[in-house]
């Protein structure tokens, strides 16, 4: 099917690192439930999990035959350079009307491309990319200016993340604050309870990162341990390659060492979507209480597992943290402490053992936030409005945005 034939559809290549980590379920949700007159193609480096997270039209670099990888790179052809030719190549092919870049380093890469073709370009910011590159990546505000310069439009999570854009040098006008979604039809509402006799079960789950703040959260589960009957805490996630999260890990263990938390810990390492849920219905409580780390690193937004979590029915603690204010609304639908605040912690999990039966009302509430603002396929005919009037007033020729 091409957009020739079938000019009700609209053909978006989706621009990816690779396609698709674990921890990255939220965009696969975000790409399959867009309506069906959105064709997606994703193009990107590589490719892993595909078991979990298969699109019926993925390019990758790594899926070309060995003998013509090789020739690549006897040509020195650099991998950005090849990555824009695999690029160029899908857009045409397809006659694609919209490149829609995820991440900003994945912007920068293309942007150049896009130019090219002559094609609209979208670029989403989710995190590292908004704090931590430019304190980190040299020429970073050469690169953004480019990319401000030239893309359509910029997406983010919130209105602190849309900050932040404005602030490296995007214009207002270019910024869109469109909210990531989950799937509440595989996240049942079952309101969790206890009934401070038996085990309080928490969950932590993030990999493990300075900004994920999870030895704070340790540090507060040691504080409480001996005022319920039994603790256990259970643990998704773990160090990835990134060597940032090595000194991470070895903090996690040794705050589980001194506090004398190992024996009641269940560390899990990294685990699928569905494991994921299935551990949050037999825990009480989700804690997740993320900072800014002190290379710059921020969420950005908000943690999507805080968005699932909520609309799961379990109570969740975390911090004044970016856009997590607009996720978690501090006593309505959640409790916040500020960042590195392990009293503030402790106080947020001594009030809800305390007050078990205010828990309904939290939890209700925390539903129907999520419901009426975080719901995948409502965001994603949203974006896929947002596609159609990027298409119309380009084929329109008026002024983009």
């Amino acid at each position: 099917m091409n957009f020739r034939e079938h000019s009700s559809s609209l053909h978006v290549v989706h621009s990816v690192p690779f396609w698709l980590p674990l921890t990255a379920t939220w965009l696969y949700n975000q790409v399959r439930n867009l309506p069906e007159e959105i064709e997606n193609h994703i193009v990107c480096a590589r490719t892993e999990n595909l078991d979990q997270f298969d699109i019926k039209h993925i390019v990758s670099l790594d899926a070309a035959p060995r003998l013509h990888r090789l020739w690549e790179r006897m040509r020195r052809r650099r991998p950005s350079k090849r990555f824009a030719d695999l690029l160029s190549r899908v857009a045409t092919k397809y006659r694609a009307a919209i490149v829609h870049s995820h991440w900003g380093e994945s912007a920068w890469r293309d942007v150049d491309v896009v130019k090219r073709l002559g094609l609209v370009h979208v670029v989403t910011f989710y995190g590292k990319d908004v704090n931590y590159y430019p304190r980190q990546v040299p020429h970073a505000k050469e690169l953004y200016h480019h990319l401000f310069k030239n893309v359509d439009l910029v997406l983010c999570e919130g209105p602190h993340m849309a900050g932040c854009i404005v602030k490296l040098g995007c214009s207002k006008d270019r910024v869109l604050v469109h909210r990531l979604g989950v799937d509440l039809e595989t996240i049942a509402f079952r309101p969790r309870s206890w009934d401070g006799k038996s085990t309080l079960r928490v969950l932590i789950a993030a990999s493990f990162r300075e900004k994920k703040g999870i030895p704070y959260a340790l540090e507060a589960l040691g504080e409480i341990q001996g005022e319920v009957p039994e603790l256990e805490i259970t643990v998704i996630g773990d160090a990835s390659d990134d060597p940032r999260s090595h000194p991470e890990k070895e903090k996690i263990l040794t705050v589980l060492e001194n506090r004398d938390l190992r024996r009641r810990t269940r560390l899990l390492g990294y685990q699928s979507h569905a494991v994921f849920l299935e551990e949050a219905y037999r825990s009480h409580i989700f804690i997740s209480p993320s900072v800014t780390a002190s290379d710059g690193d921020t969420e950005g937004g908000a943690p999507v597992s805080l968005i699932e979590m909520a609309a799961s029915g379990m109570p969740v603690i975390s911090t004044t943290h970016c856009d997590i204010p607009s996720v978690i609304l501090h006593g309505s639908t959640g409790l916040l402490a500020p960042e590195r605040d392990v009293g503030a912690l402790v106080a947020h999990l001594r009030w809800l053992i305390a007050h078990r039966e205010s828990w309904g009302a939290l939890l209700i509430g925390a539903r129907q936030h999520v419901e009426s603002r975080y719901n995948v396929k409502m965001q994603a005919v949203e974006l896929a409005g947002i596609y159609r009037s990027l298409a119309s007033g380009r084929a329109s020729g008026g002024q983009v945005p």
